[in-house]
């Protein structure tokens, strides 16, 4: 037989090499998330990782609802999977017993048992996993024996350590030094829990004190938000509120008639700006009979906002848009807020909020006064309209008042570009294993 030219060997002996690298590296991957916050974060993470086209193979499965935010994901490698369904809780059956009883009716159980089944299978073909969310993604990521990293996006050590802190799970969590659970802390010392990432510093030093190596890299919630100078600068003349009514229907209907209330009590004087962005799953019709019924009118004014509708009442002009949260939450002076992630990104943006929970089953009272301490005092709970509106109309009004129930929700959401450095973690400590 005749030998090779040395140059041609090492072409070979290269390529070789490159063809093991291929069989030995991870081409599958699979995010586990449960909420809607942790589907936002799951998607930017999705598409950076698309962007390196590494893998072969990307999976979401999302536990919470039915996932159609990743139905904007084209890509060929990329799927959902999972058995996905509405429950009447919307993901929040821990908070209250008739929503877990309505979930456990509606099959919860057999649900997450053929979710744990597929995640169980991914071993076989070598995924790697990571988990967005608490316990649930936590816990199916530990149990499928493949390699993961976990993400954990609800829970933080300011909601106890804020103060007051004389309740027994303000004191339960003190005991624990964490706001994670021991059998949660327990999971990510697994060997097989190769990177973890909180939301905030101070939750990622305390879980470091038990021997976790937790790391914070700023919020991926505030990835998302664009800032619209050019619109802000067309409608900088008026007073301009954002209306956060949650993504979960029938209970955003509730909190949108809540808040109406509360602006049909509202004697403001200049021209306000209601902006009213919904959910992309959102019944456009009902809203709209909600706005009816408090007296508001359909107008053929356009603010060029976005808007797929504008409706009015003496000095209030609501305007109304779909899937528009990202492009108008840098608008406002002011939220008025009932729900989970948003408002908790325009705490971050320096927008002072105010909340009047209903009945749940997601924004309770006890919801919105841990989120009150989460972010520092800026949303404010009331029980009383008149108090909210009073509230309101001082922070319209009074910048300076804006800015000073605003400084620790800033403080505490973190910098812009987390996403970006959460990946790079991932790879390095995860997906190059």
């Amino acid at each position: 037989s005749s030998a090779l030219p040395l140059g041609h060997a090492a072409v070979k002996d290269a390529n070789h090499s490159d063809n093991n690298l291929n069989r030995t590296r991870v081409n599958s991957l699979l995010i586990i998330s449960n909420g809607h916050g942790e589907d936002v974060i799951a998607l930017e993470l999705i598409k950076k990782f698309l962007k390196t086209r590494e893998f072969n193979k990307i999976e979401v499965m999302p536990l919470v609802g039915n996932g159609n935010i990743f139905n904007s994901l084209k890509d060929t490698s990329f799927r959902k999977i999972g058995n996905l369904k509405v429950l009447p809780s919307g993901g929040f059956s821990n908070q209250s017993f008739k929503g877990l009883i309505l979930d456990l009716i509606s099959g919860l159980l057999i649900i997450s048992f053929k979710n744990w089944k597929i995640v169980r299978s991914k071993s076989k073909e070598e995924f790697k996993i990571i988990a967005v969310g608490d316990l649930l993604p936590l816990l199916f990521a530990w149990s499928s024996s493949c390699d993961f990293g976990f993400i954990g996006t609800p829970k933080s050590d300011y909601t106890w350590s804020s103060g007051p802190g004389w309740s027994i799970s303000d004191l339960y969590h003190q005991l624990k030094g964490s706001e994670w659970d021991p059998w949660e802390m327990s999971i990510m010392k697994s060997s097989r829990c190769k990177a973890i990432i909180m939301r905030d510093s101070l939750t990622a030093e305390n879980l470091k004190k038990k021997s976790i190596n937790a790391n914070y890299f700023g919020n991926p919630m505030m990835d998302f938000l664009k800032k619209n100078t050019l619109k802000l600068q067309s409608i900088s003349s008026f007073k301009r509120i954002i209306l956060l009514i949650g993504s979960r229907f029938p209970e955003a209907l509730n909190n949108l008639d809540s808040f109406l209330s509360c602006l049909d009590i509202y004697e403001i004087s200049s021209i306000c700006l209601v902006l009213v962005p919904l959910s992309n799953n959102a019944n456009i019709k009902k809203v709209e009979k909600v706005f009816k019924s408090h007296g508001f009118i359909e107008q053929k004014q356009i603010f060029s906002l976005g808007e797929e509708s504008v409706w009015s009442k003496n000095n209030i002009f609501l305007l109304l848009g779909k899937s528009t949260f990202n492009e108008w939450s840098s608008l406002a002076q002011v939220g008025l807020a009932n729900a989970g992630t948003a408002t908790e990104q325009i705490a971050g943006l320096g927008i002072p909020s105010l909340s009047y929970p209903g009945s749940g089953p997601q924004f309770t009272r006890g919801f919105a006064l841990r989120q009150s301490r989460l972010l520092g005092g800026s949303v404010l709970v009331f029980k009383d309209k008149k108090y909210l509106v009073k509230r309101l109309d001082m922070l319209l009004h009074d910048k300076e008042k804006r800015d000073e129930q605003a400084k620790m929700g800033i403080e505490r959401m973190g910098d812009k570009g987390a996403s970006e450095n959460i990946v790079l973690y991932l790879r390095k400590k995860l997906l190059s294993q």
